[in-house]
């Protein structure tokens, strides 16, 4: 009775609100927004929807099976996080399930570590994957410079959209501190999710006839867009710098549009910078 007396004790409702600080809305938002991070991959199916076969039926079809299993793994993991730990060792720790496995599988411990490591190299295999295949239908489609949407001429993947992304990740790690990476990432991401979904919301209601072969109703969208208002808003006022610096990250972007695809006279030097480039990748990924 005392071992489940102990398990139980921060489940109770009486003590799973217990707050160790005051309450402050811009905090809870940021909350959300750190949290979320763990459950992006949502909305990474999406960027492959020309290599799902019936991508009419298998797109929701994949979405309404992973969220929910994701959602019901996520969720039990960090009760059992809580089952086994107190709020002042979940915060002190810098690995949750690493301290989870060493409290409660003594010699078995590293399996924990050895499974981390395998989901990240899972998510970041989706991640790539997909990030690659964003940049590319971008710039096949006129809005990045058109060097990302070459494509290999014998395997057919975006070889520079891969490169493109593998350098921005290298210089996201240049920050040393991970939470504050997270902000940087959750804040840009929101932000775009946001406009993504406004934008749903304005075609239809200025294409009402156009062909929708997915379509939901707009009290989803705008659900959404509440609570993305809240998220940003707050996160902002939480932390201004961090989220400041996020969208300065973002409005890196511009020049980058305006040289690589708004500036039609370009000089000869570009251009043969251009086809160097190209050239290199080429014989490079051969």
């Amino acid at each position: 009775r005392g071992i489940l007396s102990v398990c139980y004790y921060w489940l109770e409702p009486a003590h799973a609100f217990e707050s160790f600080q005051e309450y402050d809305v811009g905090l809870i938002a940021l909350a959300f927004l750190q949290g979320s991070f763990a459950y992006g991959g949502w909305n990474f199916l999406n960027y492959v929807t020309e290599e799902l076969v019936d991508p009419y039926v298998n797109l929701p079809r994949a979405i309404f099976i992973s969220i929910p299993l994701v959602t019901f793994v996520y969720v039990f993991a960090n009760i059992a996080y809580v089952t086994a730990m107190s709020p002042q060792e979940l915060l002190a720790s810098n690995a949750v399930a690493v301290t989870f496995g060493e409290k409660l599988l003594g010699v078995m411990s590293w399996i924990m570590p050895i499974s981390v490591a395998l989901s990240t190299f899972g998510g970041v295999n989706g991640s790539l994957f997909t990030s690659s295949r964003l940049f590319f239908a971008g710039a096949r489609e006129g809005h990045l410079p058109s060097l990302l949407a070459m494509i290999h001429v014998k395997r057919c993947t975006p070889i520079p959209a891969l490169l493109f992304t593998c350098l921005s990740t290298l210089l996201m790690l240049c920050t040393s501190d991970m939470y504050t990476l997270i902000n940087y990432v959750g804040f840009i991401n929101y932000l775009f999710y946001g406009v993504t979904v406004a934008g749903q919301i304005v075609l239809r209601i200025k294409a009402p006839d156009m062909h929708r072969p997915i379509r939901i109703s707009l009290v989803w969208p705008v659900i959404y867009l509440l609570f993305w208002a809240f998220l940003l808003i707050f996160s902002l006022y939480s932390e201004p710098i961090v989220c400041g610096l996020g969208m300065a990250i973002m409005l890196t972007g511009v020049p980058v549009y305006f040289l690589g695809v708004y500036w039609d006279n370009k000089p000869e030097c570009f251009n043969s910078f251009v086809g160097t480039a190209t050239l290199f990748l080429y014989l490079t990924s051969i």
